[in-house]
């Protein structure tokens, strides 16, 4: 029995923590060649060490998405390593300042665009740049329920997240007839380091977090990366141009 993207190679951006590990993990399972990028050495090597102790496929590229050559680089990467690119999953993000917006830091704000929405669009212009010459595939990028209604003191986050989307619908419309699939997933609360990190820092913000959506708790990574799986698989060969929200019903409230 073969998996859901066996034989298909796959860049995974963030995959040293959270939602990225957790992807990088389900797409090797799955049957894929991963290329695991991030910024962080250690945890990027720990995943390609996972992947590889499964018995999967994997090399880690030390990667900031704000930076061509390194999105460019990454790219590259996975086609001299395993013969193309089918899927890339542009995830990597940070939070940025949490601020409101008169208090807001412009160097974080330029910080936070740079790597939430800057980093997606490189990866989307090089990432099609590739596939426009491997036959096509299927490009997932990170956006969040924060860029789909206001959280107070994270319009930088909210912005860049709401770019996402909108640049992945720009993708999806221009590039329909190449092969290419472009879609977003928008999770809500996850138990990523980033939401952990927060929790820790704020008692009342953890309680909130752990009432905010209709289903009880938060999100596992895995949860988004099966989503993300989904995405990347050829059961979604007619699903381009989306946002899909992850996020155990917050917005249908």
């Amino acid at each position: 029995m073969t998996g859901l993207v066996d034989g298909k190679a796959a860049v995974i951006t963030g995959a040293a923590q959270g939602i990225g590990e957790a992807t990088a993990l389900r797409f090797a399972e799955e049957g894929a060649d991963v290329v695991v990028a991030d910024i962080l050495e250690d945890g990027g090597r720990d995943t390609v060490s996972q992947i590889e102790d499964r018995g999967g496929n994997a090399v880690f590229v030390e990667t900031d998405v704000s930076q061509t050559e390194d999105v460019q680089h990454m790219i590259t990467t996975c086609i001299e390593e395993f013969g193309g690119i089918d899927v890339l999953f542009n995830n990597a993000g940070i939070d940025g300042p949490i601020e409101p917006i008169v208090e807001y830091d412009e160097e974080g704000f330029d910080e936070v665009i740079d790597v939430n929405l800057k980093g997606v669009w490189l990866g989307l212009k090089y990432g099609i740049e590739a596939m426009l010459e491997d036959g096509g595939g299927s490009i997932i990028s990170t956006s969040s329920i924060g860029g789909q209604v206001a959280v107070p003191e994270y319009s930088g986050y909210g912005a860049a997240k709401a770019g996402v989307s909108l640049v992945t619908k720009s993708a999806a419309l221009e590039y329909a007839t190449e092969g290419i699939r472009a879609n977003a997933v928008a999770p809500g609360l996850v138990k990523t380091p980033m939401v952990e990190n927060i929790m820790e820092q704020d008692p009342d913000a953890a309680e909130q977090f752990r009432n905010m959506e209709p289903m009880d708790g938060l999100a596992e990574p895995v949860e988004i990366a099966n989503t993300v799986l989904f995405l990347g698989s050829d059961l979604a060969s007619r699903v381009t141009g989306h946002t899909l929200a992850v996020e155990g019903g917050f917005l249908s409230q």
